[in-house]
């Protein structure tokens, strides 16, 4: 198992140690709800060094990436990050990342832990326009500040104006002392908030003052338990559960990440687009329990019948409305909020509603 460089911090904080995609990470601190309401109410701090970055340079960058992206490239200005993902030539997902522009010749893009090997191969094997290709995942740390006081605790040791860094925007600037660090608004909470990517060797340093500086402000550590709550409560898709190479963006609910401008040739273009016109059978949608129980991954649903018309791909109990909240894939004659689904939890089929995320 793989540790990120703060891994002694995360044990002498007390945390609960967990595999998860190769790395010994922190599920918790002081409690999953606890860190949830956290980052709700106040801020909260991540570890997420686990991700991978890829730099992606030279002059025929952006000819990569407009061949293995999902969406167009050319309207992502320098400043600027964008949300896609990696078709897999079947139809599925290699991935789904953020790519950050530095220039016409330079972008960063930031993909899942779990799939570092599987995306730089990717990268690799569809290279065929000789991209300069650097893989420096052991290079940075990744810290995560959400919540509606990230951004007044964050500026106390950050040389950057922070109200000017837009919602998908970044810049670099001096944080904690430490120099050329880039922060980024691309949160994963719907708390608000910004990611710091450091270099490894000054992460502790940083994370250090983050909680120093947050102690009378209500920040605490967080660890992936509540991160996952965070996005589910938003409705945000998690590779491995939500999307993977079995689902098409289509039926993920992406379709406004891939563009079919006609300018971009894509990997899966054609088989997208007859996608779209003949229309998909099933999709990604939300759904609120209206029963007490919680959902989980590979739960079934069904209709009032006891037919099966799809299965959960994510689900937990909602720390903020206290009712089991989650994510399936459902048959299109249930797509329709308000529509009566039910989740099948230990042989009971308790009864849901299926809402359109954000569920807060």
């Amino acid at each position: 198992m793989k540790k990120t460089v703060l891994f002694e911090r995360h044990i002498q904080l007390g945390a609960k140690m967990v595999p998860f995609a190769g790395f010994q990470m922190p599920v918790e601190y002081s409690g999953i709800n606890v860190e949830h309401m956290a980052v709700r109410e106040a801020a909260a701090v991540f570890d997420v060094s686990h991700m991978g970055e890829f730099w992606i340079t030279g002059k025929s960058a952006f000819d990569l990436l407009t061949r293995i992206c999902s969406n167009d490239v050319s309207r992502l200005e320098t400043g600027k990050a964008q949300y896609t993902c990696l078709p897999n030539g079947q139809g599925g997902i290699v991935d789904d990342l953020l790519i950050y522009k530095f220039g016409d010749e330079k972008y960063l893009a930031v993909v899942n832990a779990g799939n570092i090997e599987k995306d730089w191969s990717w990268f690799v094997k569809n290279n065929s326009m000789d991209a300069a290709l650097v893989n420096a995942s052991s290079d940075f740390a990744l810290l995560a500040v959400q919540g509606p006081k990230a951004a007044a605790i964050l500026q106390k040791i950050c040389d950057l104006n922070l109200a000017s860094i837009a919602s998908y925007s970044f810049a670099i600037g001096t944080v904690a002392g430490v120099k050329d660090v880039i922060v980024s608004n691309t949160g994963y909470t719907g708390a608000g908030g910004f990611e710091l990517y450091v270099n490894t060797d000054n992460a502790v340093q940083v994370w250090d003052k983050i909680l120093e500086i947050g102690k009378g402000e209500g920040l605490i550590p967080a660890g992936l338990g509540a991160r996952d709550t965070l996005r589910l409560e938003m409705g945000f898709c998690l590779y491995g559960n939500d999307i993977d190479d079995t689902t098409s963006p289509l039926e993920a609910g992406l379709g406004w990440i891939t563009s079919f401008v006609d300018n971009k040739d894509f990997i899966d273009r054609e088989r997208l687009q007859n996608q779209k016109t003949a229309g998909i059978k099933r999709a990604l949608k939300g759904f609120v329990l209206q029963e007490r129980g919680i959902p989980r991954h590979g739960y079934e649903i069904v209709n009032a019948n006891g037919e099966l018309i799809g299965k959960v791909t994510s689900g937990t109990m909602s720390p903020v409305l206290k009712q089991g909240i989650g994510l399936g894939y459902i048959s299109r004659e249930y797509w329709k909020p308000g529509t009566e689904i039910f989740i099948r939890i230990r042989n009971k089929d308790l009864k849901a509603l299926v809402t359109k995320p954000p569920f807060i």
